[in-house]
């Protein structure tokens, strides 16, 4: 199943739900954030199923996803989180979960090159505090719904992609990554430095 969080993402949403492969799909579900043009009714128009987070936090929209798979009869397999600008990423799919399906690991991240400073700061924090080095700390991820759930994810905001890194590596879930070519916009969604530390720090002290 595919989550997509989605905010003001119509130039993009179209495009990324189109190239999906949808024959390898069971849902997918766009997390509308508290959109003001007219991204919920481009998804559906797509084919997507359409939930609401009225507050806009990244985070809370993927928690809102999360709720709602766990209510389902039949949980997901595997669960592929691609934000509504990354288009470029329904191509690799495929690829992204290829080592959960073939190897059993347990989270794929789609690593987006060595990104902006801050970004890299945080991953050589990472690697400084647990001993594993990501190369990104890119939205674009898969992994199995039990791994999921274990995570015990909570940040409701822009600071879930970190938190899910750090605690995948403390908790000891098998990882690994493939490359996302990374797309021309320029206003996407970046951590705040100050609430990835918060999640490297965090979860350091944590048993």
């Amino acid at each position: 199943d595919v989550v997509i969080p989605a905010r003001d993402h119509v130039a993009t949403l179209p495009r990324l739900l189109r190239d999906l492969p949808h024959r390898a799909i069971r849902s997918v579900v766009v997390v509308d954030r508290a959109s003001t043009d007219r991204t919920a009714e481009l998804a559906r128009d797509g084919g997507a199923l359409v939930l609401r987070e009225p507050s806009g936090g990244y985070g809370a929209a993927c928690l809102r996803a999360t709720a709602h798979f766990s209510a389902l009869p039949r949980v997901p397999d595997i669960v592929v989180f691609i934000p509504g600008d990354r288009p470029e990423a329904a191509a690799i799919m495929p690829q992204l979960i290829a080592p959960i399906v073939e190897r059993g690991v347990e989270l794929v991240l789609g690593a987006e090159g060595k990104g902006r400073l801050d970004e890299r700061v945080v991953t050589k924090l990472i690697d400084t505090v647990y001993r594993h080095r990501w190369s990104s700390v890119g939205p674009v991820r898969a992994l199995r719904f039990p791994g999921l759930i274990a995570l015990g994810m909570s940040d409701r905001g822009d600071g879930w992609d970190v938190e899910m890194l750090v605690r995948a590596v403390k908790l000891g879930l098998s990882c690994d990554e493939i490359v996302v070519e990374s797309g021309a916009t320029d206003k996407r969604r970046t951590t705040p430095l100050s609430r990835a530390l918060f999640h490297i720090l965090r979860h350091s002290t944590m048993r």
